[in-house]
């Protein structure tokens, strides 16, 4: 499934929760979340192809292992918080919407401590002995 399919999908579900938003409001959310479900089992492969050329190009440039699945982790996780808050933004709960945001924020900022202190052990070793 190509761009052009992704968008007609969107297209049409967009235009059939129009239509449905006032006859049955649940079953109208519901074509949404099938929707983005399927949109997002779509990409899903098109991500394992992203990770495989990120671990290829990691590997050859010797960055360790390590360092290079956190990064996909980090990711991974911005991708499903934004789509679980977005989800709960469609279903009118802001509320929920900014706490799975502040999670993935947090468990982002967790996986990235053992980063930032290669960073920062790093700096400090090209820096004089004081």
């Amino acid at each position: 499934m190509d761009i052009l399919q992704i968008v007609v999908l969107g297209i049409v579900a967009s235009i059939l929760y129009i239509i449905l938003k006032d006859i049955n409001t649940s079953f109208a959310f519901f074509i949404i979340i099938i929707t983005g479900i399927v949109i997002f089992l779509v990409i899903i492969k098109q991500i394992g192809s992203i990770f495989q050329l990120i671990e290829s190009l990691g590997e050859k440039a010797n960055i360790d292992g390590m360092y290079l699945e956190t990064i996909l982790k980090i990711i991974g996780i911005a991708y499903i918080a934004e789509l679980g808050a977005n989800i709960t933004k469609d279903a009118g709960l802001n509320s929920i919407a900014a706490k799975i945001e502040l999670a993935g924020k947090i468990f982002i900022l967790l996986l990235s401590i053992p980063i930032i202190t290669a960073v920062i052990e790093a700096i400090l070793s090209f820096l004089p002995p004081t």
